[in-house]
């Protein structure tokens, strides 16, 4: 027996208001013909899904891993669509691509440009996403691919290693370190880096702190307030450095000298992709865009 996918949209909503009255008003629908639809779906389930409390409703175990499906399923279903839709108008193929701020804008064209010496037909849309936003969209079919550095994958997502990019070491042009080419980790324990994601909350945060506990210190971190931009940038104004996957030598207009690590290490190269919709945009760009 199959599920309406339209109760299913229903139950994700009450998930995320955790009101029936608050996803009602969302649904532009009645709080009682949305009741009916929720106690519905569990007699299609063959089990109770939420718990109605005074202040609300909770996802019981069944209804949280129901809503985790769902999620998956509704952008599944909506690639599905927009890609027939695509097929039957006649319209270019579009690789829909995010990516995090750990992934630089220049590090996304080179490997779009390799994508299309093999793939010229492949057109791209591209977009920054704050990790969170792009675990959304992927799961909401909104892009097909999302680039990032540690991020693990959500119930619904894949994610495929595309290889390993050296790590340098960023300080402002006017920093004690600048005029070395090369610098040794454990040298810089007494430093103070920036870090983008709350380490214990960010997966590309806490593999760089754990480079600096294996080069023997834990090091000191302060989150900058600079969310967004290229991350060599955070370091101008200041006596801090960054992890960067930025080439040795001066960046940021000048403003920046990036050195190099002695002895290297290197950052992986994640994407991120639908477990149930891999179309021809995104098998072409998992098979080409690794890093050699």
């Amino acid at each position: 027996m199959g599920l309406d996918l339209t109760r299913l949209e229903y139950l994700i909503a009450v998930a995320e208001e955790g009101s029936i009255t608050r996803a009602a008003a969302r649904l532009h629908l009645s709080q009682q013909a949305l009741s009916t639809s929720i106690r519905v779906l569990e007699r299609e389930v063959g089990v109770t899904l939420l718990e109605r409390t005074a202040g609300g409703v909770r996802l019981l175990p069944a209804g949280a891993a129901l809503v985790e499906d769902a999620r998956a399923l509704r952008g599944a279903v909506r690639s599905a669509l927009r890609r027939a839709r695509r097929i039957g108008r006649g319209e270019r193929e579009v690789l829909r691509l995010g990516h995090t701020p750990a992934v630089t804008g220049e590090e996304v064209t080179a490997l779009l440009r390799r994508v299309g010496a093999t793939h010229p037909e492949l057109a791209a849309d591209v977009s920054p996403r704050y990790p969170d936003e792009l675990a959304d969209a992927l799961l909401a079919g909104d892009i097909d691919v999302g680039l990032c550095r540690g991020m693990t994958a959500p119930h619904g997502l894949t994610r495929t290693t595309l290889g390993h990019q050296p790590l340098n070491i960023a300080v402002a042009a006017d920093h004690p370190l600048a005029a070395r080419p090369s610098v040794a980790l454990a040298e810089l324990a007494d430093q103070r880096f920036v870090v983008w994601g709350r380490p214990g909350r960010s997966g590309y945060t806490d593999l760089l702190l754990d480079h600096c506990r294996a080069a023997g210190f834990e090091p000191r971190t302060e989150r900058t307030s600079l969310q967004g931009t290229p991350p060599a940038t955070a370091v101008i104004g200041t006596d801090r450095l960054a992890f960067v996957t930025t080439p040795p030598g001066p960046a940021a207009g000048g403003a920046v000298t990036v050195l190099a690590l002695d002895p290297p290490l290197r950052a992986p190269l994640h994407a991120l992709h639908s477990a149930q919709a891999t179309g021809p945009a995104t098998e072409a760009f998992l098979t080409t865009a690794a890093l050699r």
